[in-house]
């Protein structure tokens, strides 16, 4: 099954007015309101994931009277890649909001020049067996991470869906991603076209984890 891609900024909403936020330098540079704007940018891709999963019928009591309401079988588990994964979570957390959490640790070890090693040193996974799986990285460089982290997952439990959620891709990021988990559905804000020498993504917006947290 190939991988499906949705880029939620290819259409006019407000979630475009967030997106500009983030990358543009000079309003980037206030770390509170940059948190906040990935938390923004998190629940509206919540919002957006949504819809993709199974729903059934569930009876409800009003003061008034009763209906019937198509409510999600199952709650996602949301695992998200640290650091800046942080506050972009929280968006997701605030829509799945009765979501079991995990976390992982990836990140990039250098060895010489601009090469490096993506390392997964730590993880706090439920139980993500027959569960919708949302694994959340702000920025796809690569995709490196996303894969190794997937696998950490896959090595334990076999999810029902696996959803990617990325605020901003690279193309080739996106395609590593669709060849190494091909059953998966990515969703991103953009995807832009270049990756410099030190696989960063361009335009992009920067360091996440530095903007939201401070430099390492």
């Amino acid at each position: 099954m190939a991988a499906k891609t949705t880029i939620i900024g290819e259409e006019n909403s407000y979630f475009n007015h967030i997106l500009f936020e983030l990358r543009e330098e000079k309003i980037q540079t206030d770390r509170m309101r940059f948190r906040f704007n990935l938390e923004r940018a998190g629940e509206i891709m919540a919002y957006e994931i949504s819809k993709l999963f199974p729903y059934s019928s569930q009876h409800v009591t009003t003061p008034l009277g009763e209906l019937e309401m198509n409510l999600l079988d199952k709650q996602p588990v949301l695992v998200s890649i640290l650091r800046a994964g942080v506050p972009f979570h929280q968006g997701f957390l605030r829509i799945f909001d009765h979501s079991d959490n995990g976390f992982i640790s990836a990140y990039r070890h250098h060895t010489h020049g601009n090469e490096f090693i993506v390392k997964v040193e730590y993880t706090a996974i439920p139980d993500v067996n027959d569960r919708p799986l949302i694994l959340v990285d702000p920025m796809i460089a690569t995709g490196k991470s996303i894969v190794l982290s997937y696998r950490e997952i896959a090595n334990i439990y076999k999810p029902s869906h696996i959803i990617i959620a990325g605020l901003v891709a690279s193309e080739e990021g996106v395609d590593y991603v669709k060849r190494h988990i091909p059953q998966a559905y990515i969703f991103a804000g953009a995807v832009d076209h270049e990756l410099t020498a030190k696989s960063y993504i361009v335009p992009g917006l920067g360091d996440a984890g530095d903007l939201a947290y401070g430099p390492k």
